[in-house]
């Protein structure tokens, strides 16, 4: 496996403190297009497909992308069932420091079931008392030694899936030791996230379209990606003006703002499979790139990147995502990478 062509010793950043979502799940395809109703028998069939959640997906690609010099410290919590072991295993097989990773006795590792109609649309079930469910701002507490051993050089991410408590109490920890704080909420915890001023001690926040017009207080159709990507950042300018920001929009590709200026960049060709994943994968090359030292509109186009070689693995992760795949990925499609970006991917 191979990392990016950067030395982080001499990056700004060199590790990377990250609570959220850890576990996995199952998928279903149903026989028959029409919706499932309440108390309806539906035959169909499991899919050879790896699911996983945020917080694994994006320390995933950030590890294997930085390479072991960089230290990632997942703050998180599965069960003490099989799916938890199997997950910490491969957390720690890719590098990752599971110091701050606990079973939690007598609980269970958050677990989706994803139904797939043959159409591709479809739903997911998901454990709402998992271990994830457990995680307190206590538990972020005991991280404060290596807050303070990365003071200035650290990146605090508050990921999904885990209670925004948490997430809160890792950005303050971020504040207080001078992280680059960045944050994800889903459509639903927008508001709640707002409440508690989340978004004032926040310096990068990700989302996507439908998370974007939750921040605009709109409808996801109501308009065009345009509109609500100006919509939602004319309202975060209002709560926090130094605050950055990427939204991503599938096949109208993502937009980015530094406090200056808005940068589109359109999605790359690719093999698409499943774009279950995408946007993790795209936030983890973004964090990559801001590590690299890229200028946000930069790692915004690695981010692009590395969603574009996501999607073309029916698992959640794509296990093949390291430097040379992404290079080799370009070249195939030809890709218009800046000459910084195709630096941090050439053989």
């Amino acid at each position: 496996m191979t990392s990016l062509n950067v030395k982080i010793s001499a990056c700004r950043y060199q590790a990377m403190l990250g609570v959220g979502g850890i576990g996995t799940g199952v998928f279903f395809t149903l026989n028959g297009e029409h919706t499932l109703g309440r108390e309806e028998s539906r035959s169909g069939h499991f899919i050879d497909r790896r699911d996983y959640c945020k917080l694994h997906i994006i320390t995933h690609y950030v590890q294997t992308l930085l390479g072991a010099e960089f230290v990632t410290l997942p703050i998180c919590r599965v069960g003490t069932d099989e799916a938890g072991g199997r997950m910490l295993h491969e957390m720690g097989a890719v590098g990752m420091d599971l110091r701050y990773a606990r079973s939690v006795p007598g609980s269970q590792t958050l677990y989706s079931f994803c139904f797939i109609y043959p159409d591709g649309s479809g739903g997911n079930l998901t454990t709402d008392n998992s271990a994830c469910d457990q995680l307190e701002p206590e538990d972020v507490a005991r991280a404060e030694a290596d807050f303070s051993r990365f003071q200035a050089k650290g990146i605090a991410l508050a990921a999904p899936e885990v209670p925004l408590t948490a997430r809160r109490k890792l950005l303050e920890l971020g504040t207080q030791y001078h992280f680059l704080r960045v944050a994800a909420f889903n459509s639903a915890e927008i508001l709640p996230a707002l409440e508690m001023e989340m978004l004032t001690i926040t310096d990068l926040l990700a989302l996507n379209r439908d998370e974007a017009a939750a921040v605009a207080g709109i409808q996801p159709d109501d308009g065009s990606p345009l509109t609500i990507v100006e919509a939602a950042l004319a309202r975060l300018w209002t709560i926090n003006p130094a605050l950055q920001v990427t939204i991503t929009a599938g096949k109208e590709g993502s937009w980015s703002w530094d406090g200056k200026s808005l940068c589109h960049v359109p999605a790359f060709p690719t093999r698409m499979v499943s774009t279950a994943g995408a946007g993790d994968a795209f936030l983890a090359g973004v964090i990559a790139g801001l590590v690299a030292d890229l200028p946000l509109h930069l790692a915004q186009e690695l981010g692009t990147l590395v969603a574009a070689l996501s999607v073309t693995s029916p698992h959640t992760i794509n296990p093949e995502i390291e430097r040379r795949s992404l290079h080799s990925f370009s070249s195939e499609f030809s890709l218009a990478l800046s000459e910084t970006v195709k630096q941090l991917i050439q053989d």
